[in-house]
């Protein structure tokens, strides 16, 4: 199992996530993604997107959670550079298993 560390949730990634991207002054990495705009945040989802998809067929589970990590966190800062909050994501969510995934699918506008 995972190693004796502090449980961080979505949510409390979001709020270090604003933290950092309000900080003023502060040497922040997350601060330096979103000052570059969100087309650069966004490439860099893509980018771990695409790590964790490598990962997941590879047969290090470590390099899976690793990558895992890193996409969560590139996702909450294209959704901070956005200006969506996590709330909204889930509120879809709920949404959404209201109703069967094929239900869901087949509703969604095609094109």
């Amino acid at each position: 199992m995972a190693e004796d560390t502090a449980r961080v949730t979505l949510d409390d990634l979001a709020a270090i996530v604003a933290r950092r991207a309000a900080g003023e002054g502060e040497a922040s990495y997350t601060r330096t993604l979103i000052a570059r705009g969100v087309a650069k945040c966004a490439q860099k989802l893509g980018e771990e997107a695409v790590e964790t998809a490598l990962a997941a067929v590879g047969t290090d589970t470590k390099a899976v959670v690793s990558e895992t990590a890193d996409l969560l966190y590139h996702l909450v800062v294209l959704l901070q550079a956005r200006g969506v909050p996590l709330e909204d994501v889930y509120a879809e969510l709920g949404r959404r298993t209201n109703r069967s995934g094929l239900e869901e699918k087949a509703s969604r506008p095609k094109g």
